[in-house]
């Protein structure tokens, strides 16, 4: 009975990863918006262009050092998962100095593979499969993918899939560690960033101080950073 169940769990985790991919592959072809590059707030400071776009992803960095220095490193996932965190920093800091298709992509590069960093993790833990290099190699390859062609499709589907996949494990399969509400609140916190990103100008035009995307970065980073909260207080079930 109890292997009957564990199959059915993942048959129904299969289904929704085919599911996933096939939506993805039917949609019709993304282009990128020529607009994407053109942010609410294009104020300098320090002879720094679009100043608060880019020190925003300070968090990152300090974020990304605190996952490495935590426990999480005791899985290659959630180093690769940090690793990504901290070089987010560099890559989209450098974009928004510069915004381009050019320098976009190592923007996209780092978050892609952290984010399939944090996938692979939770996969290992709940599931005892080792996807680490697989989901890497999406990851990076949905980046590239939209750099050659100009699709974004794949690229949308490693940015949007893990907010469907990770409670679904969450639900599906049994935890061996407490604290599993933090996983659940990281979606929340990148679901909430990615709202405040489609809202950039909107929430800059509210009083002109702070802009949807340089909030988007604060949100991102406190997703990230709830990471690091569930490895200093979570043990074994």
């Amino acid at each position: 009975m109890r292997h009957a169940l564990v199959r059915f769990r993942y048959a129904i985790l299969g289904a929704a990863a085919a599911t996933l991919i096939v939506a993805t592959a039917l949609l019709p072809r993304i282009p990128q918006d020529p607009a994407y590059h053109d942010f609410a707030d294009t104020r300098a400071c320090l002879g720094i262009p679009n100043f608060l776009n880019v020190v925003s992803n300070l968090p990152f960095f300090l974020v990304g050092v605190l996952g490495l220095r935590a426990r999480a490193r005791e899985l290659w996932e959630y180093r690769l998962c940090f690793s990504g965190v901290l070089l987010t920093a560099f890559g989209s800091a450098w974009y928004h100095a510069e915004p381009n298709n050019a320098t976009l992509v190592w923007d996209r590069l780092p978050m892609s593979i952290g984010l399939m960093g944090l996938v692979a993790a939770i996969v290992a833990e709940r599931t005892g499969l080792r996807l680490l290099w697989p989901l890497s190699l999406i990851g990076a390859g949905s980046v590239f993918y939209w750099q050659w062609t100009g699709d974004l499709r794949w690229y949308g589907l490693v940015q949007f899939g893990p907010a469907l996949l990770i409670p679904a494990l969450i639900f599906l399969f049994p935890a061996r560690y407490t604290h599993t509400s933090y996983l659940l609140r990281v979606v929340g916190w990148y679901t909430v960033a990615k709202f405040l990103e489609h809202w950039d100008k909107q929430i800059f035009a509210m009083g002109g101080i702070v802009s949807g995307h340089t909030l988007k970065h604060l949100a991102a980073a406190w997703a990230c950073y709830e990471i690091v909260l569930l490895h200093r207080k979570r043990h074994r079930v």
